[in-house]
């Protein structure tokens, strides 16, 4: 069994996203024997921005790493993301990863009634944090564009994310460590 474990956090150590992740790939790899885990860190070895030349087929090394890229997507049975809210939304090297990923004929395909996602019988793990309260009815809920984000865009290739956050972490140091100490609970419903 593969798994794929992706950081975006620009935060190095004092990241709780990649604390959460971390500590969901350490309950895979106690559970399962013989896991084999390939590492990504987004921020120190980030994919560039798509341009033209990347789309246009013209930058063959950038060609070789979307495929190479896609394929460690394909071939890995699980993935945790590390995904911090950045100013509402995913940090930019992680919309580079998804971008390689979300590729028409290869993770999705469109028909007649729609699109339709190709990936099937994949786990997508994903380990979020937030400064702040987004949850419905919170007065900062419609600035929520992270776990919405990567729902709808895993959705679109067929797979259905699971996710562990750990909210208001600018709120207090105490509240801080509190819903640290919760999500890191939360990652044992998330073990294989």
């Amino acid at each position: 069994m593969k798994l794929l474990h992706l950081d975006s956090s620009a935060l190095g150590a004092s990241s709780v996203t990649r604390e959460l992740s971390a500590a969901i790939v350490a309950r895979w790899q106690d559970a399962v024997p013989g896991l084999t885990v390939d590492y990504r860190d987004l921020d120190n070895n980030p994919l560039p921005h798509l341009t033209g030349g990347v789309l246009g087929g013209a930058d063959e090394a950038a060609a070789a790493e979307s495929a190479a890229t896609m394929d460690q997507f394909l071939e890995a049975d699980v993935v945790v993301i590390g995904a911090p809210m950045y100013n509402f939304t995913i940090p930019s090297q992680l919309k580079a990863w998804i971008d390689r990923i979300l590729v028409a004929g290869k993770t999705f395909h469109y028909t007649a009634e729609g699109p339709e996602g190709l990936v099937k019988d994949k786990r997508v793990i994903i380990a979020l944090a937030r400064g702040g309260f987004y949850h419905e009815g919170s007065p900062a809920a419609g600035l929520e564009h992270v776990e919405t984000y990567l729902r709808g865009a895993f959705n679109f290739i067929g797979v259905e994310p699971e996710f562990v956050a750990a909210d208001g972490l600018a709120i207090s140091p105490e509240h801080r460590a509190s819903s640290i100490k919760e999500a890191i609970g939360e990652t044992v419903r998330l073990a294989a």
